[in-house]
């Protein structure tokens, strides 16, 4: 890892660092990042590029040897950094794509154990966050324009003098800071979604709960355009047999699943079990497409965050710091009818409930 002495041009020194404070907070994740194919679903290293385009709605991936693809359990320290950033603003503070926060304070955010072994995880994970390649059109406007990051630009972890590590700076790419500090852009999760141990069970409920919703018909997706959608490397067959043993164990919080058929086509109805432990980001969404759910605060709601305009702390002593919810348009949905891929520009997908879009 470079040294410190090595980034004085780097981003961090441009950037004023936001200081995580102590404070549980609701999960939130990003709404581009629910559905698509942005991770690897297995925890076997993965090389292989992820190439996912449907109309003008472009996805690659690209992981490199040494380290591999970002997993989706690598994206849960993105779902911290998001929710901490959420958290913050929603309290009227200042944040920065610079985050600054202990190893400790992210692990148990996401439901971690803090062992070695723990540690070195999480140090793995960075690596392959960083090391990953993402292009996508998506917010690029109607134009094929690509725009190329990677999930973290900079991190390094600081140990302490018993070699633990301690203190951990990151810094995260200005397309997924824009897409966090736009609420239209974010949906709050289930915290017992970090319990989820299978991939393919993680990457569905992000798809249920950015689809369904709390919409009471929920919605109803074709398998095969499951598939399609996840980049999983499995044969359709396999996925198809995965989604049928999820469905019969039933493990997604707040949703229930259903695999049906209709003729040739296997679909999967997923509903809201009306025990979501969701609610709407904060009180600056807009109305619009919230189904009837009334926008709140968040009043007693413990501190998350801080910008970082008091004495910085002592793990960072050398660089002390002075004193709307839109509509979905974009689903591969059954419809009661032939499918269609609603990614794509010229379709609008419509909710088995009569509405376009999903819940809150």
């Amino acid at each position: 890892m470079q040294s410190r002495h090595t980034l004085t041009s780097s981003e961090r020194s441009r950037l004023l660092p936001f200081v995580v404070a102590s404070g549980e907070i609701s999960p939130r994740d990003q709404r581009d990042l629910m559905e698509r194919p942005f991770f690897s679903l297995s925890k076997t290293k993965r090389t292989t590029p992820i190439l996912y385009a449907t109309g003008d709605v472009r996805v690659e991936v690209f992981g490199m040897p040494e380290h591999g693809m970002a997993t989706i359990w690598d994206a849960d320290v993105l779902i911290w950094a998001a929710s901490q950033i959420v958290e913050a603003e929603n309290l009227g503070m200042t944040t920065s794509r610079f985050l600054r926060f202990t190893s400790y304070q992210l692990l148990t955010g996401i439901g971690r154990q803090t062992g070695a072994r723990d540690y070195a995880l999480l140090r793995a994970a960075l690596a392959r966050l960083q090391s990953t390649v993402v292009a996508t059109t998506i917010r690029n406007g109607q134009n094929w324009r690509r725009h190329q990051f990677s999930w973290i630009t900079e991190w390094e972890i600081c140990a302490s003098r018993k070699g633990r590590a301690a203190g951990v700076e990151i810094v995260i790419p200005e397309w997924l800071y824009r897409g966090v500090t736009d609420r239209s852009l974010v949906l709050a999760i289930d915290p017992t979604y970090f319990r989820l141990t299978g991939g393919i069970e993680r990457w569905l409920y992000r798809v249920a709960r950015k689809h369904a919703g709390r919409q009471s018909a929920g919605w109803v997706f074709e398998i095969a355009h499951l598939h399609r959608k996840s980049g999983s490397l499995a044969r359709a067959a396999d996925f198809a047999f995965d989604i049928r043993r999820i469905a019969a164990r039933q493990p997604l919080p707040g949703y229930c699943l259903r695999v049906e058929r209709d003729g040739g086509r296997e679909l999967l109805r997923i509903r809201p079990t009306g025990d979501l432990s969701t609610y709407p980001v904060d009180k600056t969404v807009s109305p619009i497409g919230t189904l009837g759910v009334r926008s709140i605060g968040t009043s007693g709601v413990p501190l998350s965050g801080l910008q970082a305009c008091k004495p910085q702390l002592s793990l960072w002593p050398e660089t002390a710091i002075p004193a709307l919810n839109l509509s979905n348009l974009e689903s591969n949905s059954y419809v009661d009818g032939p499918g269609r891929s609603a990614d794509s520009a010229s379709h609008q997908s419509i909710a088995p409930s009569g509405r376009p879009g999903d819940g809150p």
